[in-house]
Formats: C-alpha cells, structure tokens, sequence
C-alpha cells in the first residue's frame, strides 16, 4: 500500500523503519558509505527551506502475522523547488524488480504534474541498479560530477599543516564552526554569487543572495547539518577573497560532505583553494572527533580542483549524475504501461 505520509506526525516506528530500509539500501548499492542513524532523521526529512515544499509518501507491507507495525519497504519524496521536481525514491532491496519503484515514481509524478511543473529531475549514482531503473522510465542524463572520498586516516598531517598556511601573505584565513558571523554574512554572499569553483548543476543550488543564505544555514542547523566555514580574507580590503564549506551531518557523522569551494577571480593564483581546504580539515580533527572521511563532488571538466583534491589525498569514487525528464511524458508512459 502506498500512502501519502508526514515525517512530522510519524511514529517512531515509522521513521526507524524508514531508516532501516535507506540502511539496507546502502548495504547493497553503497556498501563503503556508513550507515545513516536515527538521530534528527525525522527532521532531516521535513525541514526545508523557505518557499519550498517536500511531499512524501511511503510503501507498507502487510502487518506481520505476531501483530506489529508494518514495514515501510519504499520510500518516496520530491521536492518542489523552483520550476522542477526533485524526485528521491528507496526501494527495500528485497522487493526489488516488483514494480514497486515505478508505483513510487508514477505516484510523486502525478502530484508534481498537478501542482503544474514541467519536469522532474534526480540524483542517480553510478554503478547501481539506479542508472538502469530511471533510463527505463525515460528519463535522460543532464550533468554528471566525480565524487571523492578522503580517508582521514591516510592524511599526512604534517603535510597538511604546511599546505594551510601556504597562502600569499595578502590574505589570512578564519574559522567559522557553525557558519560566518553576520556582519561577513553580506561579504560571504557577494563571493558565492560572483563565481563557483563548480557548477552544482540543477538539484542542488548554491545561496547567493544574503537572506536566502541565512535561511540555508538555519535550514542545516534545523536538520541536524552542523555547517563549518573556512574564509580567506584580504587583508588590503576585508574583502572575503575565498571559501570553503563543510557540513557534518548527525544522522552519519563519521563522513562529512563538502559543499562550495570558491575562489573570487581577482585573488585566484594565491594558493587559496587549497589552503583553505586543508585549514578545514585541520579543524575538523578536533571539532569532529567521530568524523573519519570526507566526501566532494567535482564536475569533470574542473581539472584546477580535482588537481586540489588529490593533493589533498582524495580517492575518485564514482559518479554522480543528474536525470530529469518531461513530467507529463513520464506519467503518460507510466500509466500506458500500468
């Protein structure tokens, strides 16, 4: 059965059963990525950010026989933002190849469509069942990103160390756990807007403008994502010439993930990206004694950043790609083939 459901008003059980089967999930598509925990998990998947709505719904198996909840075996939610859809859907490995995955999938579509969007888009990860699933509902591949992963237990330390403070004596570098202090809020905002080291793609947008900024940082904070910031600043003007993000999650906080690096055009040449990078991971060691590994993902063509990261030790892993497809050609195609 599936049904339209509200992480906020869930049971316990529910939101444990939701857990188990991302859990099981990542044991068969992702068996080197941590488990996730239950920790802020219900509002890990309510919270958003202002102007933008998440719908979900869940797929329950039949009560066992001793009595009991039912297991939750799938999982779906989109994500209304912007002018797209943004689609995330788990299936229980062990009811796999059931058609439960394209009931989930027909189900959000619709709701999407109703709500007049043009298209939906996802994250599908290379090397699993995932590529397959969503190229035979019709949906196309837009963008793709390497991910890396450091092992924080390979670092050289020592290395590191010497790589944080080589940085022009122009510029000197701040820490900022939790997110930069307000009156750098408007400065920090005027660096992401000018340029991005990556281009995120579609799905996962960058905050440009300073309220939307603060909202983003609340929104992390309100999901149980600890985000730090390292700053580099010109001495000459105060101006923030660089940054770099991460967020520690608390539903795995053993691997953080990265988010923007940046660099603002006039002060690139300066050893600031990868300067700030290693000061972040610096502080990381002791702000984050659980955290073990990092994790970024870098667009392909971003050869000055990958050459950063593998300075730094990370490991390419897999990629990561972004699908959408046309909402009113995916329900036509789902429902036809019902």
């Amino acid at each position: 059965m599936v049904r339209e459901w509200d992480p906020r008003t869930a049971s316990s059980a529910e939101i444990g059963s939701v857990l188990d089967t991302l859990n099981a999930v990542l044991a068969a598509d992702l068996p080197q990525d941590p488990p996730w925990r239950e920790d802020s998990l219900r509002e890990y998947l309510s919270e958003v950010m202002p102007g933008e709505r998440r719908i979900s719904w869940v797929a329950q198996a039949d009560p066992p026989p001793g009595g009991g909840p039912a297991p939750i075996l799938g999982h779906v939610h989109v994500l209304l933002l912007g002018d797209i859809g943004v689609l995330e859907v788990l299936v229980h490995p062990a009811v796999r190849r059931s058609g439960l995955g394209r009931e989930l999938v027909l189900t959000a579509a619709r709701r999407v469509y109703q709500e007049g969007f043009r298209s939906i888009g996802v994250e599908v990860i290379g090397d699993t069942p995932a590529i397959g699933f969503y190229s035979s509902l019709g949906f196309t591949r837009e963008y793709v990103e390497t991910r890396s992963v450091l092992d924080l237990g390979t670092v050289d330390w020592t290395a590191l160390t010497e790589m944080a403070v080589a940085v022009d004596p122009g510029y000197h570098l701040e820490f900022y756990p939790g997110g930069p202090s307000d009156d750098l809020i408007d400065a920090y905002a005027r660096a992401k807007a000018e340029v991005r080291d990556v281009d995120d793609g579609e799905l996962r947008p960058s905050s440009y403008d300073p309220q939307r900024l603060r909202d983003s940082l609340d929104t992390l904070h309100r999901r149980g994502m600890k985000p730090y910031i390292v700053l580099a600043l010109h001495e000459r003007t105060g101006t923030v010439a660089g940054l770099t993000e991460v967020v520690v999650p608390v539903q795995h906080p053993t691997r953080a993930d990265q988010y923007d690096t940046i660099v603002v055009r006039d002060h690139q040449g300066y050893g600031i990206d990868r300067a700030i990078k290693a000061r972040m991971l610096l502080e990381l060691r002791s702000a984050e004694p659980e955290l073990t590994e990092v994790q970024t993902w870098n667009a392909q063509a971003n050869e000055a950043m990958l050459k950063v990261n593998a300075e730094l030790g990370y490991q390419p892993d897999r990629d990561w790609c972004e699908y959408s497809v046309d909402v009113a050609e995916l329900v036509h195609r789902l429902d036809t083939h019902r």
